[in-house]
């Protein structure tokens, strides 16, 4: 189904406001001048709209306030099984029904660039929920981003406390074009008055190049002054723990839980986040769409200097 893409603001309802992604795309919506509903957990400390998120609290929402389009920012915590299934395929599913009967033209959905080689529940869940608002009437554009800026600073405080920086095998199994929240959201909320965004499933990483796991280190080393000092980690011994955590799955569940999670880590340790060639089963930076102009060489050098964890937030009057 095709329909015109609004060329000036409108109200927007954002799902996922409260997430470090949901925050940045708010605040990008206010400064473009839209209206925006932002539904949030009842109890939540967070500015919004109260809601305990069923289809007839969804429903009565965009009754109440009619919407030229949702932005879902939703995403699972964890990652784990039935999280994943509950947030990443459920929750949205609820919302892209509850948008149907109200008649709202536009949706766009924040994915993740790992569901094309899916090897976890999290990316089932993602994929199944793409798919069903792939099928819909209504228009929607489907935002895949590479690795996350906040995804990238785990290991700051480990470098100032004089530890080594981790890396898995020679540091170069994998590369990625990461993005800042700023970008992603600007390119997000760009989607609703571009036209040519409409049906589209969209990769998108921020300005290259391509960074491997050992360049993103000596990065964050530069940025604290401190020498390179890495310490490299067999990536077979994630295989190892994840053999021994699911015997133990066998009669625990919460064991099953920690494979799942464990499967995670083995997965962003050995897969890149960039676009996937299927012609020649490769990684292809080039064909990796750039956006915006925030570097991780940026990001760190804020963080260092500003010394403060990597949370941004945004506040908007309801």
């Amino acid at each position: 189904m095709t329909q015109a893409v609004p060329k000036t603001a409108g109200r927007v309802m954002l799902l996922g406001a409260t997430g470090s992604i949901g925050r940045a795309v708010l605040a990008e919506l206010v400064r473009t001048g839209h209206d925006v509903i932002a539904p949030i957990r009842a109890g939540s400390k967070a500015a919004g709209i109260p809601c305990d998120f069923t289809s007839d609290a969804l429903s009565s929402l965009l009754s109440e306030y009619p919407c030229d389009a949702v932005i879902s920012c939703l995403a699972s915590r964890s990652g784990a099984p039935e999280d994943a299934w509950a947030v990443d395929h459920a929750l949205n599913s609820r919302v892209l029904t509850a948008a149907l009967q109200a008649g709202v033209p536009r949706f766009v959905l924040l994915s993740a660039i790992c569901v094309q080689k899916p090897k976890l529940a999290f990316q089932q869940a993602k994929l199944a929920f793409e798919a069903e608002l792939q099928a819909a009437p209504l228009d929607w554009t489907i935002v895949r981003p590479t690795a996350f800026f906040k995804s990238l600073s785990g290991q700051v405080a480990r470098l100032k406390a004089g530890k080594p920086f981790l890396v898995f095998g020679d540091g170069a199994l994998t590369a990625c074009k990461p993005i800042s929240d700023a970008d992603l959201a600007r390119f997000m909320v760009g989607c609703l008055t571009r036209p040519e965004t409409t049906g589209q499933i969209l990769p998108i990483g921020g300005p290259g190049p391509a960074l491997t796991p050992l360049e993103q280190g000596q990065l964050l080393f530069k940025a604290l002054g401190l020498p390179p000092k890495f310490r490299h980690v067999p990536p077979a011994i994630l295989s190892f723990i994840i053999a021994l955590i699911s015997g133990l799955g066998l009669i625990s569940r919460s064991a099953r839980a920690k494979a799942e999670l464990a499967k995670i880590g083995r997965y962003y340790a050995t897969e890149s986040m960039l676009v996937w060639d299927h012609h020649t089963q490769s990684y292809d930076a080039q064909a990796t769409p750039e956006f915006g102009s925030d570097t991780l060489a940026d990001h760190y050098r804020d963080l260092v200097q500003n010394d403060r964890p990597d949370d941004r937030g945004a506040h908007a009057v309801f």
